[in-house]
């Protein structure tokens, strides 16, 4: 072991304000205070780590300590320089907070200050990641750090300072440091490169710088441990890099992610599988991946000149990338990137990683739901168009319907003829005003309608019998679940399907009021109502023939205002459970029933939502 040895992030530690890489508008404040003789008695520096707040620390309290000082450049020479460059605490103290963060270890501070720099002008605690001090370890160093003696001076160091007590930040200068930028980076890196003969590509070094996020140490340290790679002959390369991080290669990541551009599940699959069987984690893949497909988005989504400067990729790989994407959309890309972030957060709580990375790929090379924005627009105007048969979507990235689904689909022919039939009931249909004449020549085939024994049209009265009933849920009720066999003025016959509904609409029921309020309100007088259970036959009575006329009802029946009362939860429930038990019921019958125009004189067949809407589109429902 060569005790020498000296790691590169500590030989270069810069020790002088100037030698500070970024941070200018912190040099610049710092320097000022210095020659103005404005020094506070507490500092705070916070940002991410290795961003130099240690280091500007220490060349701060050189710069203030040095014998040939204050000044902004300390000469290093002088045995109080000496001491700070190699940590010596006699005037100038460091401490760790994460280990030393109790309230007795703030009270051992508060009684060394008192005491007198020994060799300085200034005695000055730096204490590192302060966060980490206790609330009342906090609390005992808040009237010290208001009014030090003249010759103590507080430098705080955090990454995190909004752990920090509003009242400790409130007495400090405060001061943030920015992430150093990839160029900044990069340039002092070639400058260390060049002084330690470390033979690496100008690319390595930019990637280096990218994956650091903006942290100086970082970037440091990891030209460190790639210099043992370095040799005469062969230049330290970014595959090289990639390597000791145990991170994809760009070539891996290309192949893996042109596979699931082209929805091609067979090769993304088998790509993947190289790319496992090397070493590589599953997590490490995904997260790989997921940046791989980040750079990609910035790149279809900015020019090649602003991308540059975002991407950690030269410009042969940008070329690349932009190939792989000439065929995709912006949405896409933003989907796939959405399903990768997802599964890697699945792949932290299970304990089948690789089945959970195997199905993430598979997902994400399935694009066949993910339809390109032209392809929607298409569909959006055959649409509009009127065209009502089932669209195929003609995306270059859905995969041909397998043979199994081909043979299970059915012939097109009936189809067509149902669309002929509507197109000819929307251009001779009219809507149908209560208690007009109905012209069979120019309507469409209506639902069988019971009538009654007088020739009445028992549906007008029907729907004028609903009308009038006061409760809103009963009213709801009768329409999904009750049948008008007979309506005249002396009796009413009412089919009810549900036995439930039937005992409360029958006479014992407390229902039934609002059977006889309405049939009293619609004849002027009160005919006999009769609630029974329903019978085949109800279903069998013919429609009301074309010559039969609407007038020969005793008199137009205006709707009556009738003042409803609030429904009940009970009754709201009541409602929604009649609702969901005539959808059960009458679910199968629905399916085979082929298209009709159904007119405004049906709403009572319906509830008041469906009645609502074929009011809006001129009274026609297709079912």
């Amino acid at each position: 072991m060569n005790k020498n040895y000296i790691p590169l992030y500590r030989k270069y530690r810069p020790q002088k304000i100037e030698e500070i890489v970024g941070q200018e508008h912190i040099k610049k404040a710092l320097s000022n205070a210095i020659e103005s003789d404005r020094i506070s008695h507490a500092y705070l520096f916070t940002g991410p780590r290795g961003t130099g707040k240690t280091s500007t620390a220490r060349i701060f309290a050189k710069s203030l300590n040095c014998e040939k000082g204050p000044t902004v450049s300390p000469c290093n020479e002088c045995e109080n320089c000496k001491n700070i460059t190699n940590a010596i605490p006699i005037d100038v103290i460091e401490i760790d907070a994460a280990s030393n963060r109790s309230v007795s270890d703030a009270e051992e501070i508060i009684q060394n200050v008192a005491m007198s720099p020994v060799h300085s002008r200034y005695k000055i605690y730096i204490i590192d990641e302060v966060h980490m001090l206790t609330t009342t370890a906090f609390n005992a160093l808040l009237k010290t750090l208001e009014e030090p003696p003249a010759n103590v001076i507080f430098i705080l160091a955090t990454t995190e300072v909004h752990k920090v007590l509003d009242t400790i930040k409130s007495r400090c200068q405060r001061f943030d440091f920015k992430r150093i930028t990839t160029d900044d980076i990069s340039k002092h890196l070639r400058y260390i490169s060049d002084k330690e003969g470390i033979n690496i590509e100008d690319d390595a070094l930019t990637y280096i710088a990218q994956n650091s996020a903006g942290g100086m140490r970082d970037s440091i340290a990891l030209l460190d441990q790639l210099s043992v790679l370095s040799s005469s002959e062969n230049k330290i390369s970014v595959d090289d890099i990639n390597r000791i991080l145990g991170r994809l290669s760009f070539e891996s990541l290309s192949a893996l992610f042109g596979a699931i551009v082209s929805s091609n599940q067979n090769e993304a699959l088998n790509k993947l599988n190289d790319i496992y069987n090397s070493g590589n984690e599953p997590s490490q893949i995904l997260s790989n991946l997921l940046e791989y497909m980040r750079n990609a988005l910035i790149i279809k989504s900015l020019e090649a000149k602003n991308s540059t400067d975002v991407v950690s990729l030269n410009k042969e790989q940008i070329k690349k990338l932009e190939k792989l994407t000439e065929n995709i959309e912006v949405h896409q890309l933003v989907a796939l990137i959405d399903k990768c972030a997802n599964y890697t957060k699945e792949l932290k709580l299970t304990s089948e990683p690789k089945l959970w990375l195997d199905v993430a790929i598979l997902d994400m090379s399935n694009l066949a739901e993910n339809t390109k924005l032209t392809d929607l627009q298409k569909r959006i105007e055959m649409l509009e168009a009127g065209t009502s048969h089932k669209m195929v979507n003609v995306s270059a990235y859905n995969t041909p319907p397998s043979p199994v689904l081909k043979s299970e689909m059915k012939a097109p022919t009936p189809i067509k003829e149902k669309i002929k039939t509507e197109e000819k009931i929307e251009k001779t249909a009219k809507p149908i005003a209560r208690n007009e004449h109905i012209e069979k020549a120019n309507e469409p085939e209506l639902i069988d309608v019971p009538m009654s024994s007088g020739g009445d049209n028992i549906k007008t009265l029907w729907t004028t019998f609903l009308d009038n009933i006061s409760s809103f849920p009963s009213r709801a009720i009768l329409k999904q679940q009750a049948v008008p066999v007979k309506m005249t003025a002396e009796e009413i016959i009412i089919a009810i399907k549900n036995d439930t509904w039937l005992k409360s609409f029958g006479p014992e029921g407390e229902r039934y009021a609002f059977l006889t309020e309405s049939a009293q309100k619609v004849f002027g007088t009160q005919p006999k109502v009769i609630v029974r259970g329903h019978q085949a036959g109800d279903d069998k009575l013919k429609t009301q023939s074309a010559e039969t006329p609407v007038s020969n009802v005793k008199k137009e029946l205006p709707r009556q205002s009738v003042e409803e009362t609030p429904p009940s939860k009970e009754d709201i429930n009541d409602a929604l459970s009649a609702d969901e038990n005539s959808f059960e019921q009458s679910d199968n019958e629905t399916r085979r029933t082929s298209y009709k125009t159904i007119s405004r004189a049906d709403s009572a067949y319906h509830s008041d939502n469906v009645n609502m809407v074929m009011d809006l589109f001129e009274g026609k429902l297709i079912e």
